[in-house]
């Protein structure tokens, strides 16, 4: 079965958003590298799966993040699917925070469809918006660095996602 994931970029403007789909066997682990190629992150910092509301519900992290940096219940994205994951959680949604320093939260909203595999998964269906630079503090970090660069937030190079998605998954899933 394939879950398709409406991924947005918390407290930013203009809208960073992104849909993609992905297997429902897929492991947590696996699924933060997708969303690291589809937003354009580099994946320099750590990241949690928060069931609830961020900080004060259960996480899952990576198997490498150090105990003493975050309080709370977690437990390893290496050790669940997004199916055992989906099944945890009634909403059909959840938050991705990637780097506890700059606190990017992600809103994703998961739709489950009953279709079979028929193509090469993990695939980006759409992208809207630039995703920000990485360490530049946060979504008021931005705001900052739209004003003294002259970027267009609102462009972005879905072909270059797909390709960075391509390369790191040659295979389905």
């Amino acid at each position: 079965m394939i879950a398709r994931l409406d991924i947005k970029l918390s407290e930013v403007q203009p809208l960073v958003q992104r849909r993609v789909e992905v297997p429902l066997a897929v492991r947590l682990d696996k699924l933060h590298t997708i969303f690291q190629a589809i937003m354009g992150w580099e994946n320099a910092h750590l990241y949690a799966f928060w069931r609830g509301d961020v900080y004060q519900s259960t996480a899952y992290i990576p198997p490498d993040s150090p105990d003493e940096t975050l309080d709370g219940d977690f437990l390893l994205a290496t050790e669940i699917t997004l199916a055992e994951y989906m099944a945890q959680i009634p909403t059909r949604t959840f938050v991705y925070t990637y780097d506890f320093g700059d606190d990017w939260h992600h809103a994703v909203r998961v739709a489950v469809t009953d279709r079979k595999i028929t193509a090469t998964y993990p695939r980006l269906v759409s992208a809207v918006g630039r995703c920000p630079p990485e360490d530049i503090g946060g979504p008021s970090g931005y705001d900052g660095y739209l004003e003294a660069h002259e970027v267009d937030p609102k462009e972005v190079d879905i072909a270059a996602l797909q390709d960075r998605l391509s390369r790191l998954f040659p295979f389905s899933l």
